[in-house]
Order: structure tokens, then sequence, then C-alpha cells
């Protein structure tokens, strides 16, 4: 019979016999330390594990600082900094010695349920003040000092993919508000809890007339019903620490490739199952070159994630950009929707500067390689919001980490690509006749996707569409760069899979 080893340091206390109120009660532990030890480093305090699964979290209690370890192997570090102002999150590999500070907004890492869960207890252990929302297990948890005060099952949550979907993340109370109005969805949200722009906790939705919404409505974030939605209100302060494990869509089939290659004119090109991101065929997939406009598919990525859709901007454009169709030069404010319909859909470089001096251009910027490096696009840089530059560039291996994550987690990006608008908005945008410029919409199984043309990219695409192979039907992305007829090409490499893969 194995015997486990005492560890030297309890870090987590939790009475599993006798229920009582204290920090983090009714909150199960989630691992154990099989071996632990303390040394001093030059840098300061180092405390080892060895044999937890991927991450560790220490917290100590005269700090709010947690630090995470997110590589590959068997034996883990996680090094201490005293930071003296909000929890912070740091990422340490100890065989490079870099660090780096998550700032609030999505964290991929989060979806990861260790991480999250023993995230949050570090949060406990720091008797921070917290919304703890649990996507997955429609679990809400609101925890003050450390204390767990309430625990709830929403009632529904936003669609996957949706832009109410909040992803997993880190983020910061926004706004309160008793009755917050969504003109898009023309539906009153009570008891409305705001972060990152976008993301609601809200009681029942109502419509004008004061009737209830009915079950099936898909607008909003996560649902309560209107006692308990009050109640948390009630407690909830702007500025407060949220922590969300998002949801993802699941992988539900084994779906084996066998390679192959064509013919085409693009000088690199991608085309890989969208799901499970096999690479059906590709040439210079690591290949880093300038991507022209497809860089607005991450400026679409930050302003969704970083603006509120129905904020109203100062829309005077820009003289130093012209778009194929300027629409803002008569206007004198737009709403942050319409700029990513008119980014999307007409590729408008005035656009994506408005959208980015909006938030503030050079943090903007910033933001859009942050998130590149959040998504693992170590090969990627972005210059401007518009993707004039050359020096916006990127590989096909690169953008296909971006079409999935948008694919996965904000997939009204591409819904307003093919569709001119995103699932679940009645109330509209500013302009009516837009011109969809993403010519790909003309191929078969087109689902969305992005164009763009300069002189030093040539022409760049990135598209998802439906692909029969046999009795399956599954999603795929095809990326061409440096192409001299992209639409001819992204049509030859669709054939060319369905033909060599068809079962």
């Amino acid at each position: 019979m194995h015997e486990e080893p005492k560890a030297p340091v309890r870090l987590f206390s939790y009475d599993d016999d006798r229920p009582q109120i204290a920090r983090g009660s009714l909150i199960p532990q989630t691992f154990h330390i099989d071996e632990l030890k303390i040394e001093d480093t030059p840098h300061g305090k180092r405390i080892s594990f060895r044999h937890l699964a991927n991450v560790t979290v220490i917290p100590l209690a005269s700090v709010a600082a947690i630090a995470l370890l997110v590589f590959s192997g068997n034996n883990f570090a996680t090094s201490l900094d005293q930071v003296a102002a909000a929890p912070a999150i740091t990422l340490y590999n100890p065989y490079t010695e870099s660090r780096s500070t998550l700032t609030t907004g999505p964290q991929p890492a989060f979806s990861r349920a260790i991480i999250f869960f023993e995230t949050r207890d570090a949060l406990i252990e720091e008797r921070q003040t917290f919304l703890e929302l649990d996507m997955p297990t429609r679990t809400v948890r609101f925890f003050e000092e450390g204390v767990l005060v309430s625990q709830d099952t929403a009632q529904r949550v936003g669609e996957a993919g949706s832009w109410w979907d909040a992803p997993s993340g880190l983020y910061e109370v926004a706004t309160v508000k008793e009755r917050y109005f969504s003109q898009y969805t023309q539906t009153y949200f009570p008891w409305a809890v705001s972060f990152e722009g976008n993301y609601l906790v809200h009681g029942w939705p109502q419509y004008q007339d004061g009737s209830p919404v009915n079950e099936e409505f898909d607008g909003g974030g996560v649902r309560l019903d209107n006692e308990t939605a009050e109640q948390l209100y009630k407690r909830i302060r702007p500025g407060m620490t949220v922590i969300v494990r998002g949801l993802e869509r699941p992988n539900t089939s084994e779906f084996t490739y066998e390679p192959a290659g064509p013919s085409v004119t693009a000088n690199q090109y991608l085309v890989a199952d969208i799901e499970s991101a096999t690479i059906l065929t590709a040439s210079g997939a690591d290949e880093r070159v300038s991507i022209a406009s497809l860089t607005k598919l991450m400026a679409a990525v930050v302003a969704a994630e970083k603006l509120n859709f129905e904020q109203r901007v100062y829309a005077a454009a820009p003289t130093f950009v012209e778009s194929l169709i300027p629409r803002l030069r008569q206007r004198s404010s737009v709403s942050v929707y319409s700029l990513l319909q008119l980014l999307l859909l007409e590729s408008s470089n005035e656009a994506a500067e408005v959208l980015a001096s909006t938030y503030g251009r050079d943090d903007f910027i910033k933001e859009m390689n942050n998130k590149a490096r959040l998504l693992g696009m170590f090969d990627s840089n972005f210059a401007d919001p518009s993707g004039l530059s050359s020096d916006n560039q990127s590989t096909p291996a690169d953008l296909l980490k971006l079409a999935r994550y948008i694919y996965n987690q904000r997939n009204f990006i591409f819904e307003i690509t093919n569709r001119g608008e995103a699932a679940g908005v009645l109330g509209g945008g500013d302009f009516t006749g837009l011109v969809n410029l993403n010519n790909a919409s003309g191929t078969e199984g087109f689902l969305g996707g992005k164009i763009g043309e300069t002189q030093a990219a040539g022409q760049t695409s990135v598209s998802l569409h439906e692909v029969n192979f046999g009795d399956d039907t599954r999603v795929v992305a095809v990326i061409v760069l440096g192409s001299e007829a992209r639409r001819a090409d992204v049509a030859t490499l669709l054939e060319f899979v369905s033909t060599n893969y068809n079962q």
C-alpha cells in the first residue's frame, strides 16, 4: 500500500470533515504536494515540486502575487516576487529564466482547469475579493476577502464564439448597472455587471414592453435568476477582480489525413482542419512574410476584447490613410460594432485607425503583439492596425493559430465577414449597403475569412470552408500568402484536399 509522504509545508488548508466559515470554505482541494523543497537563490526564495501536472501556484500571505509555471516536463519550480499592487500572475520558465506578467484580459492558459483552479485558490489564500465564473459548469462564485459568500448556477451562458462569450482570462469589473439596455438585442438586462466592455453577468432579460425573453434567447452573457443577480449586483464594485474559465469547442471526432501537395501561384500556403489542427497540405508554413490586411483579423480580436461594441466614438476619418470605400468623412460618431463591420467587410483602413485611436494607437498595437505572444504566434509582428506597413508579418502556421482562436473563441468575427453581421444582433449597425470584399466568399462552403493585398505582400487570404470528406463534413482553414491569383489558389487548394482525402 502506497503511503503518501508528508509535505514539510502545507500551503492550502481545508477541513473536509467539519464544514466551517473560513477562507475558501466549500471549495475542494485541487492538488497535493508529493515533494517540496525550499532553497535560497540569487533571485530570492525558490520552491520546487515534483510530480505535479504542469502548473504550480504558490501564494504568500504577505504579498499579493501568484507565480505560475507553464512548460512540459515533470520537474517544476515557482519563483515568488513581492508585488505591492493588486494580484499579478507571472509565467516563469526555469530553463530560460524568463518571466512574463499577465495583464487583464483573455488568457488562453486559464482554459486549463489546473491553472484556473490553482489561481482561484491562490486568490483565496491572499484574502482577495473576486468573482469566479466557471463557464463549463455554469458555476458563479463570489468571494469576499477569501471567504466564499455565494455560489450559484447560471441559467444560461453566452454561446461559444459569440461576442457575449467571455473567454478564459483575468478581468476587472468595469460597470454595475441596475438596468442595462442593449440596442443590438433591443432588450434590458437587469442587475448587470460588466467586465472588459462586452461581457455581462445579469438577471433575466426583458423586452422594452417589460415582458421577459424566452429561455432560448441567445443574447447576453451569464444569466442568473433576478433574485440571485440582484444580490450579486449589490456586492460587486467596479475594479473587482473576475476570473473566468471559458467555453471551448470540443474536438469530438478522430480524423486521420494523409498529406499531399498541389500546384498554386502562392509562395506560401497551408490547409488544415480547424478543430484538430491537422495540416492537410502546406508549403512554406514557417516562412515569415508580409500579410497586408490579414492584420485586420488581429485588430478585430483586440477591438472585440478591449472595446465595448455599443460604445459610440468620434468618427473623424484619419488623414494619413485611405480606404477603398470611404464612409467616415461625413460622420461625427459611429459605434464600435459598425467600425468592426467596415474593418472586416470593406477592409477599411480608416476604421482600423479609428478603433486603434479609441483605445490609444500605440497601446492598441502593443495589445495586438501581446495577443500574438499569448496565442503562440512567435513569428508574427504587427506594426499598425490596418496592414499597410510591410512590417506586418506572419507565417501560415501562426495565422492558423489566430484562425483557430477566432473560430473557437471569437467566431462572430468570421460571421461578420460571411453574413455581414454577428448572430443575435437585432439593432443593426450604422451603415447600409456594405460591400463584402472578401472574394473567397464565392467559393463553396465559405464560412468566413479575410483577404488582403499590398505590393510587398502580394495577394493574401485566410478563409474557413466546410468540406465533405466521404460521409464527414469538416471545417478547414485555407491560408494563402504571396499569391498572384488568390481566389483561384483557394479554389485549387479546396479541390485538392477534397479529392485527395475523400473516403
